[in-house]
């Protein structure tokens, strides 16, 4: 975990990659992984942030919390799913040891990074825990982010940032937003974003130029998604207010367990039901009965 060793090189505490599981069905069938990034204070490193309002950094581990909010809501609720959740924990810091814009780290996957702002570190904590996920065998992976200040300019503080190569998880999670009134909009993912990523001495960069800069970064991270259905979601927007009413949201938990709580449903198998002739032991004719089981089916199927 090159590129993630390479965050937490800066910092005095130790880092930490946490793994949970929630084991709601069959052993056979696929998890979901959540995963959140965990970055507990964030000073950008040597690519240090402005001193205004850096006391807030320590929101930066929302997408973790937010998927552990996920996995104590879930040993109540008890849903017939697979979840596992994985977090990347440690502080952005500059420091004599700290990693500096310029250098080349190798992640998990193999791929080589040239980190040209140490202030994007999410990213790299981040493409790290996608790859480790590829391991679980997941129906779906669903990272979660504090992830760019772009997308609290393009979203404000309304709706979460939806990104996915995945039509039909996209449609899910977005759906799973509408119903929980914790709203998510999808944002583009074309090719042709990835341009300014590109690096001579490197296999990408961790930052593109400033346009565009939430999808730029989720184009980064989707580099590591490619052997999953993938959604990525930048809270940056969502996961905490500013001024007198400081403090966090709890965003994106209502959203995630919306698709997770619908999911399981969904995977159920219907349950047989007896109609009251049945029941009775009554007799039916060969008309009366040719005519309720096309209705049965269609019951089974709703």
């Amino acid at each position: 975990m090159g590129a993630f060793m390479a965050v937490a090189q800066g910092s005095a505490e130790p880092l930490r990659f946490i793994v949970m599981r929630y084991k709601g069905a069959a052993a056979a069938q696929a998890p979901v992984v959540l995963v959140g990034k965990g970055i507990t204070f964030d000073t950008g490193g040597i690519s240090i942030k402005p001193a205004p309002e850096m006391d807030e950094m320590k929101y930066d581990m929302g997408g973790a919390a937010s998927v552990l909010g996920v996995f104590k809501a879930l040993s109540h609720l008890k849903p017939a799913i697979n979840v596992v959740g994985l977090i990347p924990a440690t502080e952005n810091m500059p420091d004599g040891l700290a990693v500096k814009p310029g250098d080349v780290v190798t992640s998990m996957s193999g791929q080589t990074i040239e980190i040209l702002n140490t202030d994007a570190e999410g990213r790299l904590v981040l493409c790290d825990a996608l790859t480790y996920a590829e391991r679980f065998k997941p129906q779906a992976v669903i990272d979660i982010a504090t992830l760019t200040g772009a997308c609290v300019i393009a979203l404000g503080a309304v709706r979460t940032g939806l990104f996915s190569s995945d039509d039909a998880l996209a449609q899910q999670l977005h759906q799973a937003g509408e119903s929980s009134g914790d709203s998510c909009w999808r944002m583009p993912l074309d090719d042709e974003y990835a341009e300014g990523l590109k690096s001579r001495f490197a296999d990408v960069a961790n930052v593109a130029g400033r346009a565009a800069g939430s999808v730029t970064a989720a184009k980064f991270l989707q580099r590591f998604a490619q052997n999953f259905s993938w959604a990525h979601l930048d809270i940056a927007g969502t996961a905490w207010r500013s001024g007198a009413a400081k403090g966090a949201t709890g965003r994106p938990v209502g959203l995630l367990l919306q698709y997770l709580t619908q999911l399981a449903a969904s995977s159920q198998p219907p349950v047989a039901t007896k109609s009251k002739r049945a029941v009775t032991g009554a007799k039916t004719s060969p008309s009366r009965s040719a005519v309720s089981r096309p209705k049965a089916r269609a019951a089974r199927k709703a």
